[in-house]
């Protein structure tokens, strides 16, 4: 009986290629992502560290979970994480989150010490950071949409709009760099620090900007129209996307694969494991991984 629900579960899941690209090879097309586990509320915010370890958080429950590739070890890594959400690790091995439930972000060391890095703007709380990517220079981009929570108790957003943050190293007020999104979400940079990659979910589409030396954007370009809740690219360039499941695109916007999810939400994807070549997926309630032909990127 175990054995049957798992391969239900799994069938939910079973992976098809685009038509038009049916011969890639970024992973086997017949073969499933595997179940981790399914204990959760809302599972997000996927961030691989040094070692190759996935860190997710599950939001409705307040918690950030660790899951260790090499021993398929599960624990959680912290109570009350502040309703964290996204998150991504800085070059100290340092844990920065969307400390969701007061508009603000953490740092959160190995041993799990908090730091808040960012409050508020101008005395005015955020809606809601979301999901964030660092720079090289230890700079902070992140998207701020609105997405009423039943845990606040505000009931409306103190802000002239959702947008898109730069939050400098050190500073203490972010920077808006984006202004005529409907709902930012995803979001994701390149390795070499040239383009920045971010999903207006609410609209449906994803854009590339060049980040300029003084990490302002520049030359908007629409890459597909598609939406995407959280971000992850691999080293050919390919952007992966999720939300009804993991949609693979090209760096030109050219859609490459498509792994379904037809019973739950896809809330982001990392690449994970010590050779970077195991694609994590959150999902729902669920958490999956998927040995890949290509690895991820730092």
């Amino acid at each position: 009986m175990i054995a049957l629900k798992k391969a239900i579960i799994l069938t939910a899941f079973t992976i098809t290629a685009m038509t038009a690209s049916a011969q890639h090879t970024l992973f086997d097309t017949l073969t499933k992502p595997t179940l981790i586990s399914n204990q959760f509320a809302f599972t997000e915010g996927c961030s691989v560290d040094k070692n190759g370890d996935v860190f997710f958080t599950d939001q409705p429950n307040d918690k950030i979970w660790k899951y260790e590739m090499e021993m398929g070890k599960l624990s959680v890594f912290m109570e009350k994480s502040g309703r964290s959400n996204g998150t991504y690790f800085d070059k100290k091995g340092n844990l920065v989150t969307c400390a969701d439930d007061k508009g603000e972000l953490w740092s959160i060391s190995p041993k799990g010490k908090v730091t808040v890095l960012m409050t508020d703007l101008d005395g005015k709380q955020l809606n809601g950071p979301n999901d964030i990517w660092i720079d090289s220079k230890g700079g902070i981009y992140m998207t701020d949409p609105y997405y009423q929570r039943d845990y606040w108790t505000r009931k409306h957003s103190a802000l002239d709009g959702e947008h898109v943050y730069y939050l400098p190293k050190g500073a203490k007020t972010p920077i808006k760099v984006v202004g005529d999104m409907r709902q930012p979400n995803g979001i994701v940079g390149t390795p070499d620090g040239k383009y920045l990659y971010v999903s207006d979910l609410g609209g449906g589409k994803t854009y590339r900007y060049i980040i300029n030396k003084d990490a302002t954007l520049s030359e908007k370009t629409l890459l597909f129209n598609q939406g995407s809740d959280g971000m992850t690219l691999d080293e050919k360039g390919n952007i992966y996307i999720t939300g009804k499941g993991v949609t693979i695109y090209s760096p030109e916007g050219k859609k490459i694969a498509h792994i379904p999810n037809t019973d739950s939400w896809t809330g982001n994807v990392c690449f994970a494991g010590k050779n970077r070549d195991v694609l994590f997926i959150t999902a729902s309630k669920s958490v999956y991984m998927l040995k890949m032909n290509v690895r991820g990127v730092e």
